[in-house]
């Protein structure tokens, strides 16, 4: 908050409040670069923030302004992400935090932080559009401050990623692939590089490229999904909060949103944590798996510079990462046992 408050709406009565959000790393491509054939690839590594998402950066934000407008309670709706960041905030200010979540689906990871924190956590029979709207109802009736994205103040913050990026790369780049569900991220980071521009922090502004789920797709195919489905639990939305601001960010920029099928995502997750060293949740890799996807199909990305949004930690769903077999066999405590187990004769 300190190092873009000019960019930010602070006053002198917002407490500036930190869990040491931002300045996330930009990690450079080795090997996935090579499949696609562009000149440089980043990873934005979201994941290092506080609660192991990007979902610190625009949270900081909306509970600092809601502590500032007297609040003494948030609320929330979440598939697991938000439910960490606001109730890790609202245990760092002192709020009594309510989350929302829908019942069996969340992963395991995510909850354990919102218990962890002292959250309320209500788990709610139905998908999260439903606890949305039930978290939007509960804070108009009481004196209880939603913190979703649909919040400005979110996206005020998620913003500043894209100003990370334009100061590290000397520039935006030629185009930006993040995963969208509730399609605020999409929409934050066209916002900050809009007004990067417009500030002079770069000559130019990036395409915007954004990946659903081919089960939870509501963007490309142009209307609600009642019944969302994927492996990546975090964008399992049928009904983003920000369709507006992500179609704005596509059109705008010269963009496209597409789907990616839950084969793809799972691919793409293995492949950044084996050939990049980058273990991030399924969600996150439906971007990898797009810009795979779309360099498969002859899209040419020759001479440019891209970066994907990694929004969150793969310690996030660790039962989809140890759902295979993962369990060491036990070998004799003896030389020729561990050389054998290594390959070695």
């Amino acid at each position: 908050m300190r190092r873009w408050a000019k960019y930010l709406p602070i006053t002198s009565d917002t407490p500036m409040v930190s869990l040491g959000e931002g300045d996330t790393p930009l990690v450079r491509s080795r090997h996935i670069v090579q499949r696609v054939g562009c000149e440089e690839l980043y990873f934005k590594l979201e994941g290092c923030n506080p609660t192991g998402s990007f979902k610190d950066r625009g949270m900081v934000v909306a509970v600092a302004k809601a502590v500032e407008s007297g609040a003494k309670a948030l609320i929330c709706a979440s598939t697991g992400n938000t439910s960490a960041s606001a109730a890790a905030y609202g245990a760092h200010l002192g709020l009594l935090t309510t989350v929302m979540v829908p019942a069996g689906n969340v992963a395991r990871g995510k909850l354990a932080q919102a218990v962890m924190y002292g959250a309320r956590v209500v788990a709610v029979e139905g998908g999260f559009d439903v606890c949305l709207h039930l978290a939007r109802t509960v804070a108009d009736n009481h004196p209880v401050r939603l913190v979703n994205s649909t919040n400005p103040h979110r996206l005020e913050g998620q913003k500043t990623a894209a100003f990370e990026i334009i100061q590290e790369v000397g520039g935006a780049p030629d185009g930006v692939f993040i995963p969208v569900g509730n399609a605020g991220n999409i929409t934050a980071y066209w916002k900050g590089f809009v007004e990067a521009h417009a500030a002079g922090m770069s000559g130019r502004r990036p395409r915007m490229f954004g990946f659903q789920a081919e089960g939870a797709a509501p963007l490309v195919l142009g209307q609600p999904v009642a019944e969302p489905k994927t492996v990546a639990t975090a964008i399992r939305i049928g009904n983003p909060a920000s369709w507006k601001g992500a179609v704005a960010a596509r059109d705008e920029s010269g963009g496209t949103i597409e789907a990616v099928s839950d084969q793809e995502i799972l691919d793409a997750y293995r492949l950044l944590a084996r050939g990049e060293g980058v273990f991030c949740e399924p969600a996150s890799a439906a971007c990898v798996a797009g810009l795979l996807k779309m360099a498969g199909r002859g899209v040419r990305f020759d001479r440019q510079r891209l970066v994907c949004i990694i929004t969150g930690s793969g310690l996030k769903d660790p039962d989809l990462a140890s759902a295979g077999d993962t369990k060491a066999r036990p070998v004799p405590a003896e030389l020729d046992a561990v050389e054998r187990a290594m390959g070695l004769v």
